[in-house]
């Protein structure tokens, strides 16, 4: 079985030289410092600056688990460029994502710069950490230049957690209230033909996740990370509920996985891919369908070949 992985964060350098600028121009700390800091603290390898080098170590990672594509994230606009160089060089290993802020200056023209320049395939949406409604004008200018270029949308919704930022000790400002998987079927109902993507199951907000998939043909869900979400319900949940009830709402056609692998030393999280495959076994998922979820269905609304 073919593994294409929907949820992998590159995380460049240039994504982690933005951040400790960040902390430093609130801290008044010299960045290389409170970057040095973070990466003991929280035990993960600071990739090298030449991208290529850190593109090789990916390649490394997902020939020893076996993973044959991923959709790599530039989990900040100033790290698109790198990315985007990585992508370029994998020759369609590795597909690219960007990060767009619509509530920022240059929302919708960062956009479309990315997409119809860089050749970036899907766009990353965090309402609850820069502030502005999924539905509100300046997404939907944003979503109008994802539908222009055929690109996938990928909005994160219910809880948020960014651990480098707790590590530069910059302030949690995540706002729940618009990131709610219900404000997604407002979009996915004013652009039928474009694939939006709930990551990790909802994030806490499972429920509202399912009710959105069950309105809109064009919702997918990812089943990305750990989903320590589960934690946080009134019920009694594990990964087997969890896969029963998306697949009676989504069916296996509409679920991408997901691993959200992110640093080194840890690489690619081949514990959530074990923990998944085995969920999907014990609640007697086929085999066609195992490769719908772990690859297929990815390549189908990306368009991409074999």
């Amino acid at each position: 079985m073919k593994i294409f992985d929907a949820h992998l964060h590159f995380f460049s350098s240039l994504f982690f030289e933005t951040m400790s600028r960040m902390a430093a121009e609130r801290s008044g700390g010299r960045p290389e410092d409170l970057l040095l800091a973070a990466a003991q603290k929280g035990k993960f390898e600071l990739p090298r600056k030449d991208t290529r080098e850190h593109l090789r170590r990916w390649f490394e990672e997902l020939d020893r688990h076996g993973v044959d594509r991923a959709a790599a994230f530039a989990s900040l606009p100033e790290e698109a460029e790198a990315v985007q160089e990585a992508c370029a060089a994998s020759r369609g290993r590795l597909v690219p994502y960007t990060m767009v802020n619509p509530a920022g200056p240059a929302g919708a023209a960062f956009a479309r710069r990315a997409l119809k320049e860089l050749g970036f395939r899907g766009i990353l949406l965090f309402p609850s950490l820069h502030h502005y409604q999924i539905s509100g004008e300046a997404c939907v200018q944003v979503l109008e230049e994802a539908r222009s270029a055929g690109a996938v949308v990928l909005i994160h919704c219910g809880v948020l957690s960014i651990k480098i930022r707790d590590l530069l000790g910059l302030p949690r400002v995540y706002d729940m209230r618009f990131a709610s998987p219900l404000e997604v079927m407002v979009v996915a109902n004013r652009f039928p033909e474009v694939p939006f993507v709930i990551p990790h199951f909802g994030a806490g907000l499972f429920r509202e996740a399912l009710i959105a998939g069950s309105q809109c043909p064009n919702i997918h869900i990812d089943t990305s990370s750990s989903n320590n979400w589960m934690e946080t319900q009134p019920e009694d949940l594990d990964l087997d509920k969890v896969f029963r009830r998306t697949l009676k709402v989504f069916g296996p056609q509409r679920i991408l996985f997901g691993s959200d692998s992110t640093t080194f030393p840890r690489g690619w999280r081949e514990d959530v891919y074990q923990a998944q495959a085995a969920a999907l076994e014990r609640v007697g998922v086929s085999s066609a369908e195992r490769e719908l979820i772990f690859g297929r269905n990815l390549a189908r609304i990306m368009a991409l070949s074999p």
